[in-house]
């Protein structure tokens, strides 16, 4: 079971009401107005962004007839969410829309990711992440760029414990070959990802898209992750990232065409263990 998430918690909370009232065939307008909020207020707790007071939650329980079981569920969930995430002392730096991406990823269960030039964050040795960081935006104090790295450090977390993220990461042969910092930070970082992969051979599947491959629909576009979650109840989750913009993204038809992609870039990539290998000879022969 992955560790418990307020962004989470939120997010179920959010998808329960608002299945529950269109099950109710409610407007959500009507729903406020009987709840004594407003409309907008609702939609962000619908939508995971704001959690309901504890009295708010028992009146929507009456109003949408939930169960005793669901009522106790969503008693639970709220509690949840109220508590508050490592990542909300990092409100400053970040986009709400970033914080929910540490949130929601904290809280996965398993995550395909899909890169062209860079290592994900999770993989990044410190060094590697300082230059990116450094790189992307030249003007920060020394001071901000340290608590991003403190962050970035923070989200490996993840990948330690009794029941850590399962992640399978395809990335273009570029991720490995891009000397970012600098020689020396690019082998350190090359030696750190191969003792990733050899420390966690149950949860960590690194594979390569050589530059031999003739192409395939994830190549030119941007990099993309896509999250489960323990509960059943909640979808697989899409975030893009690029450098002017952050999208969160449930759909199911958009999800199911990036886990395509994700599956035919894959397709394309060497095999586990010659992905390994070609890692280990961007060393090995430094």
């Amino acid at each position: 079971m992955a560790p418990v998430s307020p962004t989470v918690a939120a997010w179920d909370v959010g998808l329960r009401i608002r299945e529950k009232r269109g099950a109710l065939g409610l407007s959500a307008a009507t729903a406020a107005k009987q709840l004594g909020i407003a409309a907008a207020y609702l939609s962000d707790v619908e939508h995971g962004k704001k959690n309901l007071a504890a009295d708010r939650l028992e009146k929507l329980i009456g109003i949408y007839e939930f169960d005793a079981e669901e009522a106790d569920e969503l008693r639970f969930l709220r509690e949840q969410a109220t508590h508050r995430g490592w990542w909300t002392k990092y409100s400053a730096l970040f986009s709400e829309d970033l914080l929910r991406f540490f949130g929601f990823e904290h809280g996965a269960e398993s995550l395909r990711i899909y890169g062209n030039d860079l290592l994900h964050g999770l993989l990044q040795t410190e060094d590697y992440a300082r230059a990116i960081i450094e790189s992307g935006a030249p003007n920060l104090r020394l001071a901000e760029v340290d608590r991003r790295v403190q962050c970035r450090l923070a989200r490996q977390k993840r990948l330690a414990g009794d029941e850590p993220l399962q992640i399978m990461a395809v990335m273009s042969e570029a991720a490995v070959r891009q000397q970012i910092g600098g020689k020396e930070v690019h082998l350190a970082q090359l030696k750190h990802l191969a003792d990733l992969i050899e420390q966690n051979p149950d949860h960590l599947d690194v594979r390569i898209v050589p530059f031999e491959a003739t192409g395939h629909p994830a190549m030119g576009g941007s990099g993309f992750h896509l999250m489960t979650f323990p509960s059943g109840r909640l979808p697989t989750l899409l975030w893009q990232e690029t450098v002017t913009s952050t999208q969160l993204t449930m759909d199911p038809l958009t999800t199911r065409e990036y886990g395509l992609a994700h599956a035919e870039a894959t397709t394309s990539a060497l095999s586990r263990e010659d992905s390994f290998a070609l890692i280990k000879q961007g060393f090995s022969l430094s």
